[in-house]
C-alpha cells in the first residue's frame, strides 16, 4: 500500500515536499514514481526512481525525487512551483521485475496560485 501526503495550496515560486509511505513488501525491490493529473487532463508521469532517476521535461531542474529505503518512503521536493504544476499527485510503484505500475496511492492535491 502507498500513502501520499504533503500537498497543499501555495503561491507560484513556493516549494512543497510530497511524501509517499510504502508498506507491505521490500521497498528496495520496487520502482517508485509520481504521476499527476491536472483538472480536465490525463494523468501524466512526473518522475521515477530505482537505479536512476528520471523526470518529465517540465519539472527538470525544479523537482527532486529521492527515496529512503530504511524508512520505506519516497519524497518529491518541488521548488519554484508554477500554476501548471497544479493537480492531484499520485505515488505509484511496481516490482523491479514488472513493467507496469500496479500499486497506487490515494493522491494528494497540489494547488499553485499565480
Amino acid at each position: 500500500q502507498l500513502q501520499a501526503s504533503g500537498g497543499g495550496l501555495v503561491q507560484a515560486g513556493d516549494s512543497l515536499r510530497l511524501s509517499c509511505a510504502f508498506s507491505g513488501q521490500t521497498f528496495g525491490n520496487y520502482v517508485m514514481a509520481w504521476f499527476r493529473q491536472a483538472p480536465g487532463k490525463d494523468r501524466e508521469f512526473v518522475a521515477s526512481i530505482f537505479w536512476r532517476t528520471e523526470y518529465t521535461d517540465s519539472v527538470k531542474g525544479r523537482f527532486t525525487l529521492s527515496r529512503d529505503n530504511a524508512k520505506k518512503t519516497l519524497y518529491l521536493q518541488m521548488n519554484s512551483l508554477k500554476p501548471e504544476d497544479t493537480g492531484i499527485y499520485y505515488c505509484a510503484a511496481h516490482h523491479r521485475a514488472a513493467d507496469d505500475y500496479n500499486i497506487w496511492g490515494q493522491g494528494t492535491q497540489v494547488t499553485v496560485s499565480s
